[in-house]
């Protein structure tokens, strides 16, 4: 049998279970050449696809509504497919430990649904082990059928960055592994259709594994790294993006920047590796350093803003505070882990008046998710204070008058404060310009 072959005419069919950031784009460039499954259990996203709207932005609602892709909430459809890509989220638990659950889940689920000479390939990112330690036997029990003789495993961990239009999944290289040589000649061959960057064949499912865990914490670590600085330099009375700026005239500087660390990979993955370490003996140093030194930054960053406010002289529980930018990243809705709800929650402890708005950001979702009324930028008016928390393109085309339209009137003398957190803005006009401005 001549999977890659089977698939390429037609005869079968691919199956992408979970689609989010990482799945939906996924189906999308597969069902440009070849036919595709799309399945999620929930089924107003699945509604939602059917009828072109795509939440994430990552494929877009006219390329999503000509799309091929048969959208479906119902894990019997699987079974026409034999080639599966899980691409669930791996999240942590309160106590920073990995939850596996979805992955434990769509493996029952595929598993359930698993015929003979299928292939079924993992991209959710987890520690080393997790696949052949705990997703084969899963696959095994629910299909009742024997990994290496009826159905073969391959792992490919996802390397999509959400709202990044250059480093797009065509175009970054593909890490493939699987639990033979043959199936990952065939796993290869069929990611090399969507792929122009090229596949990088792993020499075992848990080379793999640890290839993901380990990139991301490499620049969970280096961030870690400006972070801290950025607190040191505070204290000092130096401006870090100078320093920054200086050092990066040099041809082999890193080019790292400090700031808020959320999201469903850099502010997670470490974690996974941390437990697995953990369990074998080895408790993290560098790494686990590093988390405590980006998951504080939110405290840091609000207590900077509550000592502008004070140094202005401004009455604390009776300042209005507008916040732009809700998630996680730059340029894109998702909310997942955004560290900016931290800073928000301290500013309230202090009886603060929050605005929050997100150009990016679904409304509905920040409300259900967060709790927050998200308002229109037109809307922020009489604040003494904005926070600039995510480096949305929209912000970054604001002008002095833009800002000073959100304060309070002209003739109003109380100083207005600008806490540019991703450092977008030129310091020296808007100081100029009367702004009282502090940047991370």
């Amino acid at each position: 049998m001549d999977l890659f072959k089977e698939i390429l005419e037609k005869r079968e069919r691919i199956s992408v279970i979970g689609l989010g950031y990482v799945g939906l784009p996924l189906a999308y460039a597969f069902s440009k050449k070849v036919n595709v499954i799309g399945f999620d259990l929930d089924e107003k996203k699945i509604n939602s696809y059917k009828k072109g709207v795509d939440p994430t932005k990552e494929v877009g609602n006219t390329k999503l509504m000509s799309s091929k892709i048969s959208f479906t909430s119902d894990a019997s459809l699987l079974r026409e497919a034999k080639f599966h890509i899980v691409a669930v989220p791996t999240p942590i638990n309160i106590d920073k430990t990995p939850n596996l659950t979805p992955v434990e889940k769509a493996s029952s689920i595929v598993g359930k649904n698993l015929v003979k000479n299928s292939i079924v390939v993992y991209e959710s990112t987890v520690y080393p082990g997790v696949t052949e330690d705990i997703c084969i036997p899963i696959l095994e029990r629910e299909s009742g059928l024997k990994c290496g003789v009826d159905f073969q495993v391959g792992y490919s961990p996802e390397r999509i960055n959400p709202g990044d239009t250059v480093h797009t999944l065509e175009n970054i290289i593909k890490i493939v592994s699987s639990t033979d040589e043959l199936c990952t000649e065939t796993i290869s061959k069929i990611y090399g259709l969507i792929i122009r960057a090229g596949v990088y064949i792993a020499s075992s499912i848990k080379v793999a594994e640890a290839a993901k865990v380990v990139e991301n914490s490499q620049r969970d670590i280096n961030i870690a790294f400006m972070n801290e600085l950025a607190m040191v330099f505070d204290k000092m009375g130096i401006d870090t993006k100078e320093v920054i700026d200086a050092m990066n005239t040099k041809w082999n500087a890193l080019r790292y920047y400090p700031g808020l660390v959320g999201g469903h990979c850099i502010g997670v993955d470490p974690y996974y590796f941390i437990y697995q370490a953990e369990r074998l003996g080895y408790h993290s140093q560098i790494i686990l350093s590093g988390r405590k030194i980006n998951d504080g930054m939110s405290k840091f960053i609000a207590d900077s803003i509550l000592k502008q406010l004070i140094l202005a002289g401004k009455i604390v529980n009776k300042t209005r505070v507008a916040i732009l930018g809700i998630t996680f990243k730059e340029n894109c809705p998702d909310i997942r882990n955004t560290r900016v709800i931290d800073i928000i929650s301290t500013l309230e402890e202090y009886g603060i008046k929050i605005m929050v708005s997100d150009p990016r950001a679904n409304k509905e979702e920040v409300k259900e998710k967060l709790k927050i009324d998200l308002v229109e930028l037109r809307e922020i008016k009489n604040v003494d204070c904005i926070v600039i928390a995510v480096g949305h393109y929209d912000y970054k085309n604001l002008k002095c008058s833009d800002f000073k339209s959100f304060f309070k009137e002209e003739n109003d003398k109380s100083e207005k404060i600008i806490i540019d957190v991703k450092s977008i803005y030129d310091k020296e006009k808007y100081t100029d310009e009367g702004f009282t401005y502090w940047r991370l």
